[in-house]
This record gives C-alpha cells, structure tokens and sequence, in this order.
C-alpha cells in the first residue's frame, strides 16, 4: 500500500498552486517589463511567428531547408537583441522566467516520469499533519508545564521532593527537545495518571516540529484503530509506513490500548523496527517494567530496558491543579 487518493490529491493540489503562483509571477514581471520596454513585446511576437514560419516552410517542401535555416538565424538575432533589452533595464537574463519552488521538476511533481523528491516530502508532510490533526500540539509547551504543581515535601529514602525530581525530568526532556538530531536515543515517559507525562511529551513535540522535522504524534489507542481498520481494508494508506519513516515518533498512553494478538505484534514490530533503524522513539505510559513484560513479552520489555532513556514522573495527580490555574488565568 502507499499513501490514500486523498493524501496524494492534497500534495498534487499544493504543488498545483505553486505553480500556478510561480507562473502569475512571472507573467506580471513581463507585464511590467513590455510597459517599460514596447520593444521588447515586439520581439516576442516576431520570435513567436517565426514558429508558424518553420511550419509552413515544412509543409510546403520548397526550399524549407534554406528557409528553416533563415529563420533560424533571423531568431538567433532577435533572441540577441531581446536579452540585451533585458540587460539594458538592469535585469538578469532569467528575471521573467517562473520561479518555482522546486527547480527540479517545475512544481509539477515529477522528473521524466519519476515521482520528485518535493513530491515525496510533501506526502510525508501531509501524512504527518493528518496523524496529528486530533492532536491539542498547540496547548502544551515547556512554558506553560507547572513545578509548582509538585510537592517540595522531601518523599522516600533518599528525601528528595517530587519537585526536586520533576526538575531533574523537566530539565532532561527539555534539552532532549532543543538539541534535538536524527541521532539521538529513544525515551520512555514512565509513571502515574495525571504527573504530566502527555504535556511533557506534547511539550518535546511542539519543538521538534518547530526546527523543522516530521514528528508523528498519536495515543497508541487510536493508532492501533487505525492500523486495524488499513490492515483490514476498511481505509486506504500505509499509517505503518508513516510511522516507521517519521523523523520522530512519540507514542502516548502505552498500555491504554484494547490489548490483542494484532495490536501486541504492531506494537513491537514499530518499536524494533524503529530501534533497527536507529530511529528516535518517545513512549509515555502508565506501566512499569514488568507490567510492560507481562502485557507485552519480556522480549519487549527488554528492548525498552535496554534502549531507550528512562524519566521517571511522581507526585501526585495534578489535573485538578491544572484545570483551577487555567480558569484562574483565564479569569485575569
């Protein structure tokens, strides 16, 4: 499977546009140059005749050999004489050419009947928007994740306060998401309901996303409802192949998920496959690891333990916390 009609019509249409912009362009440049310089529209037209000329000449069989060559030279001269009216009103040589956004292909999509890399980008990028749509990215930042929501109560054996340790986490998660590169290691988000672990990871998308590379963002719930209904035939595409290629992808809620044979082996098979390709993951769940093992394989587990960074939330359920200080900062 590739990409559904849908995703293929949206791409084809953006690069239509571009096109057709790129084009307009162009035209309200010559527009502009033949109001400043008439003689220069002369030239095209009589460049343009030329053309029906070599036709005739063609068709008639007399002499078309000696005309073609006449006409030839004669357009030779013109094209001359045109370019340096160009250069004499302070324009380069290509100034009333389209200037499209992809040199490559033209804006058109393809090269020689092979699909352009522009294209190919743009399929991924309106794959990715689509995975992402039902996704409040906007409502989560580093900025706006609370601390204070923490208790500073020195907790455990070793007396250290949920906000001493959400610090550490904070800290850890943020400069993940700044230094972000194709290189760096897969995370697991690991702990209760309600300690942040959806903002933090929402937070560490929203910044990737913004140095420019294609983040997948989705619970693993509705992730594996779609896979079901593509892997079924009931929808068109290849959310797997999205998910395996995308730059970054952060996998929210594991666990949460109606557990079967086909949503345990997609799990695992997106995971270590992403591993094998040296491909960075983030995963948020409310498991530990051996509620991972016994849900999942211990093969899982292990994979997990021993590949991906560990950030430990604690405290205690903070929603409530989060739902006063917004009301309280929407009162003003």
């Amino acid at each position: 499977m590739g990409y559904s009609r849908e995703i293929y019509a949206s791409a084809e249409q953006v690069l239509a546009q571009r096109k057709k912009d790129a084009e307009e362009a162009a035209q309200k440049r010559k527009t502009a140059f033949y109001r400043r310089c008439p003689d220069a529209e002369k030239i095209e037209r009589i460049i343009s005749s030329t053309a029906i000329a070599a036709a005739k000449a063609v068709l008639t069989g007399k002499n078309a050999k000696e005309q073609l060559l006449q006409l030839k030279r004669s357009n030779q001269r013109l094209q001359q004489e045109y370019a340096w009216l160009l250069q004499e009103a302070g324009y380069a040589p290509n100034y009333l050419e389209p200037r499209y956004g992809c040199e490559e292909c033209g804006d058109t999509g393809y090269v020689d009947g092979r699909m352009c890399g522009c294209m190919k980008k743009l399929l991924r990028e309106e794959s990715y928007r689509r995975l992402n749509a039902l996704t409040p990215l906007s409502l989560s930042t580093f900025e706006s994740f609370r601390l204070e929501f923490y208790s500073a109560v020195p907790e455990g054996e070793d007396k250290k306060s949920p906000r001493a340790q959400m610090e550490g986490v904070f800290a850890n998660c943020r400069r993940y998401a700044e230094s972000f590169s194709l290189a760096h290691p897969s995370m697991i988000l690991q702990g209760g309901t309600g300690l942040g672990k959806t903002h933090m990871s929402l937070a560490i998308a929203n910044e990737v996303i913004r140095k420019g590379f294609g983040v997948v963002y989705c619970s693993v719930n509705n992730l594996i409802t779609q896979l079901e209904r593509e892997h079924f035939g009931r929808d068109e595409g290849d959310t797997e192949k999205t998910l395996l290629e995308c730059d970054l992808l952060i996998l929210d809620d594991l666990g949460t998920e109606f557990r079967s044979s086909f949503s345990v082996a997609e799990i695992y098979n997106i995971v270590n496959t992403r591993l094998m390709m040296q491909k960075p993951t983030i995963i948020s769940t409310n498991l530990s690891f051996d509620e991972l093992q016994e849900r999942y394989s211990e093969r899982f587990a292990s994979r997990i333990l021993g590949n991906y960074a560990r950030n430990t939330f604690v405290g205690r359920d903070n929603r409530q916390q989060n739902v006063k200080w917004n009301a309280k900062k929407a009162e003003g």
